[in-house]
């Protein structure tokens, strides 16, 4: 396998950087752009950004605002929000993102995982995938960005995952809800039950809070990368650290 990768996450509210517990509480963390340049330093192989307002607003994302972070960076960037045609996806990659990311918009319409990966190549195309369990397995949730929109989909995540797979994602982010921000570790289970149907890379999401935690995601579960947020935006794991006990523990990583 290739070298896996570390990716911060900046779920962004009106320009600013937020971070709650299970998708909920969320409190500002600072501004995007100071946080972007300070992960890009860092060493941090990609960066994600939620506008996670968008879709619950019936919305899309601010292509002005991709434009500005493009600028920061060196390193590729993702971007979602709102995200429901060809035609808005290929304005965020205009405006200097890598890749775009559909969650909700994903499940309202399938097919617009295809229409995007057929116009702009499944590396373009990321599947966001917000899952929660119930009883012994995992389903679906959808307009999580805002608490009071905030449902289940009617869809189990291993169907899910699967179906969005076959329609052309070229990678699937999988946010484990009931380990976002609780900082325990991220869900082997599950993660290691969506690794065994997939064959595109997976991204594990929710619940780092030490070093210990990514190389668990990527020893035990065999996920690509690991996206985190809150560890990396209150300092207290510095992605330098982060790399260097990864390579002391085994798992490859870019330097």
């Amino acid at each position: 396998m290739t070298a896996r990768r570390i990716i911060p996450c900046l779920d962004v509210k009106d320009g600013r950087v937020v971070k709650g517990v299970r998708f909920e509480g969320h409190v500002d963390m600072g501004d995007a752009a100071e946080l972007a340049a300070r992960y890009r330093d860092q060493g941090a192989d990609e960066l994600v950004f939620y506008d996670i307002t968008a879709s619950p607003e019936g919305r899309t994302l601010d292509y002005g605002w991709v434009k500005n972070i493009a600028r920061l960076l060196d390193i590729p960037f993702s971007v979602a929000g709102g995200i429901r045609s060809v035609e808005q996806a290929g304005r965020c990659l205009d405006h200097g993102a890598d890749k775009v990311s559909v969650n909700s918009p994903a499940l309202e319409r399938p097919e617009l995982i295809s229409e995007l990966a057929d116009r702009f190549g499944a590396q373009c195309v990321v599947v966001g995938v917000d899952s929660k369990r119930a009883g012994d397995d995992w389903f679906v949730h959808q307009y999580t960005g805002d608490p009071t929109a905030s449902r289940g989909a009617g869809r189990r995540t291993l169907d899910w995952i699967i179906e969005a797979q076959e329609l052309g994602a070229g990678e699937i982010v999988l946010n484990c809800m009931d380990e976002d921000g609780v900082r325990r570790g991220y869900d082997i289970a599950q993660l290691t039950a969506a690794r065994a149907r997939l064959t595109i890379p997976l991204v594990a999401s929710g619940g780092a809070g030490e070093a210990a935690h990514f190389r668990d995601a990527f020893q035990q579960a065999g996920v690509s990368g690991a996206l985190a947020a809150s560890v990396f935006h209150t300092g207290s794991l510095a992605i330098p650290d982060l790399k260097a006990f990864l390579i002391q523990s085994g798992v490859e990583v870019r330097p």
